[in-house]
């Protein structure tokens, strides 16, 4: 017998309190090691339309709903007594008669009982009523995207007002095809299946998981909301399948799931092949811990994949990789030296300014790694529009010369010189580190950490793969990937189906960013067409009289948060830099919460909630974000303002905040809080 598990029972399971949980697992444990064991008390709920449907007894008060058959045993949902019972006898599971997925469908009769106004006719406020939507598509359409035959009428007549209402009774796959067709006017066509198994259907692969042992069990259940955030959607499953002959790419705005393509790609990978040394790497250590949590979720039934994939940032795999060829790690010269050695270096003269010194030194020197006064005058310097002559470049190289100098005489090198050196090392190596390798986060990818990528995996199909948004790109300035070997034009995919962030927050963030985003080898990254496949609350923008009044009206929106089932490691405040941070710190004690950044270990007295800047945010995911301080002067940030030394560069700390106030607004999936105190950034009236 299969057992299996549904998305609607770890959801449920996530809402209920930490004790009920615990129960409950046991339970589901007792169940998965033996279906038929006598301590389990199954009772058949008499009212449901689906006879399969059972009831589990976990204590006085809580039923775990399953739907049980000959061949199979369903975790369905979980809830206490009356819940749980009313949500069984309003839903059956079976297979769509058109796509033959597998589905967890709501009877239009029985909801029509419980929300009679969904299906009354729309009486118009206005002279000119909404527009129906849907009413164009005939019946074969609309069976043919898995919607319910049920549930054709209410959906033909729904209008705009209408329609998110009732999409939320929907299969997924249905409600996500009809907002594609609202936005678009294009109806999407099903994902291509010949599965003869129901539950092998792309679409019911979305719901329903196959628990093949405790272990899956345990790390399906001691984490919903992690199991959440690694969901596949069906338009990623082929590029994650997919075999590339050169470098690709998956793009997408923040929520459509490039993350979620990067994880399962590299976990296949993994799998594939018993020889893979597969990389997993993205920009930071925290969010490489991040993705390590999921990836232990994905490979939790197969330690052997587990044993063929190392997650770590790139500056760790240079750590590691250092050491091995030069048998020590390296020294890595601070920012704050690099300047010391570049303002000593300049001998005290006004001509240029120690911010385009060091801006001139890592963005081109140190990036390209230019080695003499005759590879300066011919390095690209994209991003920098202030031009410099031969002249301005001979008189600028003794000063970068001799900063080198002065750093090497430290015993201090750069990343870029790490990374660099390493690239040169392997590229020449017929035996390389890693088989395959997959990028998170690869819009800020620079020169250097680029070069050594393509160095440490050997030629072939599936090598390199990236996954990014230029929309999101806040360390690295633009350049060619072109020019360094990395072509990605023709293998390049974009995601459209936004999961995990509301259209309202998606709609909202938006407004930050242009239409379309450039890079530098021209390929355009747009976000029209991108559809949200839930609606929430619209999203709070405030501007307060003072940081007291700032702080009362966060603590209301946590206090509603938490009234609504929210926890406390499914919420985030953020600000724009560490000046800020003891602002969201205050606010997290007041709430009665723990403070922990990004990259801390969680505290054992009290609910932790997570505290950082907006650079730390990115890569992360919850439910409620509250974005704190976004005051005048503070975003975009007036020290990096008043130290640009053209108007180019002036746009780019303009484009670069926008970016780092958009990653983190898009943080949140259902709720989300952006404060500032009056007159507040000037961000904050594009979002309204």
């Amino acid at each position: 017998m299969d057992f299996r598990i549904a998305d609607t029972f770890t959801a449920a399971l996530a809402r209920l309190p930490a004790q009920e949980q615990k129960a409950v697992k046991t339970s589901a444990f007792d169940m998965q090691l033996d279906p038929a064991g006598p301590g389990l008390q199954f009772h058949r709920i008499e009212a449901s339309k689906d006879p399969n449907f059972w009831s589990v007894r976990v204590n006085r008060d809580i039923r775990i709903i399953v739907h049980r058959t000959a061949a199979s045993l369903l975790l369905a949902y979980v809830d206490h007594h009356d819940k749980a019972y009313a949500w069984a006898e309003r839903r059956r599971i079976e297979a769509h008669p058109r796509t033959g997925a597998v589905q967890i469908v709501e009877s239009r009769a029985r909801v029509e009982e419980s929300a009679p106004t969904l299906f009354r006719p729309t009486v118009p406020e206005r002279p000119v009523p909404d527009p129906i939507l849907f009413a164009g598509l005939p019946d074969e359409d609309l069976l043919s995207i898995g919607l319910p035959g049920d549930w054709i009428e209410p959906v033909r007549a729904a209008t705009e007002a209408r329609f998110f209402d009732i999409a939320a009774h929907l299969p997924a796959e249905a409600a996500e095809a009809l907002l594609e067709y609202a936005a678009t006017g294009r109806l999407p066509k099903p994902p291509p299946s010949d599965a003869i198994d129901p539950f092998a259907h792309p679409d019911a692969q979305r719901r329903f998981r196959v628990i093949e042992n405790v272990d899956a069990l345990r790390a399906a259940l001691e984490a919903p909301w992690e199991r959440w955030s690694v969901f596949l959607h069906p338009s990623q499953a082929g590029v994650i399948a997919r075999s590339y002959n050169g470098p690709a790419r998956v793009a997408g705005s923040a929520g459509t799931g490039k993350t979620v393509v990067a994880l399962h790609r590299a976990v296949r990978l993994a799998r594939s092949d018993p020889q893979a040394r597969v990389l997993l790497t993205t920009f930071s250590k925290p969010l490489a811990d991040a993705l390590q949590r999921k990836v232990d979720l994905l490979v939790a039934a197969d330690p052997g994949a587990s044993g063929r994939l190392t997650v770590a940032p790139w500056e760790g795999v240079a750590e590691e990789l250092h050491q091995l060829v030069h048998a020590r790690r390296p020294r890595i010269a601070a920012l704050a030296q690099i300047r010391s050695a570049l303002v000593q270096a300049a001998g005290g003269t006004d001509t240029w300014s120690e911010r385009f010194l060091t801006s001139e030194f890592r963005h081109v020197i140190d990036a390209w790694q230019v080695s003499d006064e005759a590879a300066y005058a011919e390095t690209p310097r994209p991003g920098r529009r202030s031009r410099l002559g031969a002249k301005q470049r001979a008189a600028l190289w003794p000063i970068f010369t001799a900063a080198r100098a002065r750093l090497a005489s430290q015993g201090l090198a750069t990343w870029a010189q790490v990374f660099t050196g390493l690239a040169a090392h392997y590229v020449v190596q017929a035996t390389k580190p890693f088989s395959h390798i997959v990028v998170d986060e690869a819009q800020d990818l620079g020169v250097p950490e680029l070069r050594l990528l393509r160095a440490v995996a050997p030629e072939g199909q599936d090598r390199l793969f990236f996954a990014g948004d230029l929309g999101q790109r806040i360390f690295q300035p633009p350049f060619s990937w072109k020019a360094l070997g990395v072509d990605v034009r023709g293998r390049s995919t974009t995601l459209k189906v936004n999961y995990r962030t509301s259209h309202q927050i998606r709609e909202s963030a938006d407004r930050l960013l242009p239409g379309a985003v450039h890079d530098m080898d021209g390929r355009e990254e747009a976000r029209k067409g991108t559809v949200s496949v839930f609606d929430g609350p619209q999203p709070q923008v405030l501007k307060l009289d003072d940081e007291s009044a700032e702080r009362d009206a966060i603590l209301g929106f946590l206090d509603a948060a938490r009234a609504d089932g929210i926890v406390s490691d499914e919420i985030g405040l953020f600000v724009r830099s560490r000046a800020q941070l003891d602002r969201a710190r205050a606010v997290a004690l007041a709430a009665g919460f723990v403070p922990v950044e990004p990259g801390d270990a969680p505290r054992a007295a009290g609910a932790s909630v997570t505290i950082g800047t907006m650079h730390l945010a990115k890569g992360l995911e919850f439910k409620a974000v509250v974005v704190l301080a976004c005051d005048d002067g503070v975003l975009p940030l007036q020290e990096r303002i008043d130290t640009v030394s053209d108007e180019a560069e002036l746009e780019e700390v303009y484009e670069t905040e926008r970016h780092l106030l958009y990653v983190a607004s898009t943080r949140a999936r259902d709720r989300l809080l952006i404060t500032g105190v009056r007159p507040g950034s000037e961000f904050l009236d594009d979002l309204g």
